[in-house]
């Protein structure tokens, strides 16, 4: 898979005859051969569903789910043609991504290198896309902090979390009852929300009184002038609430979390060394499976509960391809964690590349032979672009389905009790997307879900990073070249990156963070490898294999669509680009 290998040898291309297959041809026998797509599937329904997509619906509300379900379905056709290119050449995304023409710079570190524009920025993001497995594997660590706290802080800090959640859902639930005139259940919440303060200790009290004081501020704030004494005021107060309230925070956090993400981190780097492909497959088809059943279940239970149920009006309003307007966001631009969100779900910038890379593994290209004038070839690349489509289709559908149910149940849920899962509270927070639901038993089932799906992103990312690392390493001039270079790079990475992820979080303990600032970098690389998309297809594509006009024109749409997403991010979002990474390396 080496990106600089010389010309095949004769018992190069003899092994490779040896290993050309002919294409199935019917449905069943297609759906067998499919695993890709999951595998990729395995490393999206984590971060981006999970987190940045339940943040995006707590904050706009129904409003957007238009933009993440066009985020879903328009990265597919720039997917399909990385991996055309990988049938055609049989190489990987990254040296292609490397021959598109721009501005470009030579040198020679342990090899002679040439990188170019798209290469670079691929770095970047690449840093980037690391930092977020650190929030990943720190979210797998706060879930099992809240199943299994190793200390009595640990035990304290579920207890006060869990009563101060409790507390806010009843809360709302005292106004949903009291907004449709059900002063029966509006009394009993009421009694309930007695109850629940009545167990509070003096810090829990303390903290409760600070949060509402925030509400009500931010309040008072939203409704003065703008500019205005009465706002400045207003604004050095809300600061001073939330610095008091974060002390509190501060100094009951235990180290639990820190401590499961160091053991996962170790426990994936032993996993990734010993274990292969279909191993890989295997692990994350299961994983993610498992809990996106189990959350579209819960969103369809959900519309049995008249508190929380999603409303045809708000479903069709989620479908009306218009912004969520001011008086009704959360945060200070859902526009804006939408679209960094839209970097990251469906197929986002890191995995479009990584895709190729399984491609090559499970056998695509090789299956297809080298590539030559001959119409057998023509027949084989055919055949096993087919397969490759349905296996692309096959997991949009997969992550689109979890996207849509993560979305609607964070506006559903988080958005109507105004809770942003944030920072150490992340977990705990997503946690009560289930309650309504599953009551009591929402804590395990839903920890059970966030390992799975988090987990199963943080496997297989890692080990994608490490196949498109190690060939960015060797086409930087930064490990030799050849097969076994290339593999012994891959087997380190391996071993390196679960441990580094560890360390970011340790350093830098804001998992939400990090996730949306990688969907940020990752929405701004995505017009560039849509133009890396076109260029594959118009110049680096045999004819026998070239889609037809419709295929095209989705293309050109999406290409579009991504320059719309990506421009716009990059134009708003520049200069607090800048300011987060200061402010995550100081």
């Amino acid at each position: 898979m080496s990106t600089s290998t010389p010309p095949e040898t004769s018992s190069q291309l003899e092994e490779d005859l040896i290993r050309i297959e002919t294409p199935p041809t019917s449905l069943v026998a297609i759906l067998r051969r499919i695993g890709p797509g999951l595998i990729v599937a395995g490393s999206i329904v984590g971060s981006g569903e999970l987190i940045a997509t339940t943040k995006a619906g707590a904050e706009a509300g129904f409003w957007l789910l238009w933009l993440i379900l066009i985020g879903c379905v328009i990265k597919v056709f720039v997917q399909v043609e990385f991996g055309r290119y990988t049938i055609y050449s049989g190489q990987t995304a990254l040296y292609g991504m490397n021959e598109v023409p721009g501005p470009a710079i030579s040198y020679r570190f342990v090899t002679p290198a040439r990188v170019n524009w798209l290469m670079i920025y691929w770095f970047v993001m690449t840093a980037a896309s690391i930092a977020q497995l650190g929030g990943i594997v720190g979210g797998v660590g706060q879930a099992m902090q809240m199943g299994l706290p190793l200390t009595e802080k640990g035990r304290y800090y579920n207890e006060f979390g869990d009563l101060q959640t409790r507390i806010r859902v009843t809360e709302t639930l005292i106004t949903r009852a009291a907004d449709r005139d059900d002063r029966q259940e509006e009394a009993n919440q009421k009694e309930t929300l007695l109850q629940l303060q009545g167990r509070l200790d003096e810090q829990g009290a303390r903290y409760l009184s600070l949060r509402r004081a925030i509400q009500a501020t931010g309040k008072e704030l939203a409704a003065a002038q703008p500019e205005s004494a009465e706002a400045a005021t207003l604004t050095g107060e809300l600061a001073q609430l939330k610095g008091d309230l974060k002390a509190i925070q501060t100094d009951i956090e235990p180290i639990d979390d820190e401590i499961w993400a160091t053991i996962l981190g170790v426990v994936t780097a032993i996993l990734l060394l010993i274990g292969h492909y279909r191993f890989i497959e295997t692990i994350s088809t299961v994983l993610v499976a498992s809990f996106t059943l189990v959350t579209v279940g819960n969103l369809l239970a959900l519309q049995l509960n008249p508190d929380w149920a999603v409303t045809p009006q708000e479903f069709l309003r989620g479908l009306s391809f218009r912004f969520t307007p001011t008086t009704e966001a959360i945060g200070v631009s859902p526009l804006m964690t939408a679209l960094a969100t839209f970097g990251i779900i469906g197929v986002g910038a890191t995995e479009l590349i990584a895709y190729p890379y399984w491609c090559l593994e499970k056998g695509y290209a090789r299956f297809t032979g080298p590539r030559d004038d001959t119409p057998e070839w023509g027949h084989r690349a055919a055949g096993w672009m087919k397969v490759m489509r349905c296996d692309a289709w096959c997991s949009m559908i997969v992550y689109t389905f979890a996207t849509l149910a993560f979305y609607l149940l964070g506006a559903a849920i988080l958005g109507r009790i105004r809770l942003i899962p944030e920072s150490s509270e992340m977990i705990r927070s997503l946690s009560v997307m289930y309650e309504p639901v599953f009551g009591t038993y929402a804590p395990p089932v839903f920890l059970f879900g966030a390992f799975a799906v988090l987990y199963s992103t943080f496997f297989v990312a890692n080990a994608c990073h490490a196949r498109v690392n190690a060939d960015g390493l060797q086409i930087f001039g930064l490990l030799g070249q050849g097969e076994a270079t290339y593999r012994g790079g891959v087997r380190f990475l391996c071993g390196f990156f679960p441990l580094l992820c560890v360390v970011i979080y340790i350093v830098y303990p804001h998992p939400t963070i990090l996730v949306i600032f990688s969907g940020m970098m990752q929405a701004i690389m995505l017009p560039m490898l849509s133009a890396a998309a076109l260029y594959f297809r118009y110049f680096r594509c045999d004819k026998r294999i070239a889609p037809g006009a419709a295929w095209d024109i989705c293309l050109w749409l999406s290409a579009l669509g991504m320059l719309v997403a990506g421009g716009y991010l990059a134009y708003a979002k520049t200069p607090e680009l800048i300011k987060s990474v200061i402010g995550l390396w100081s």
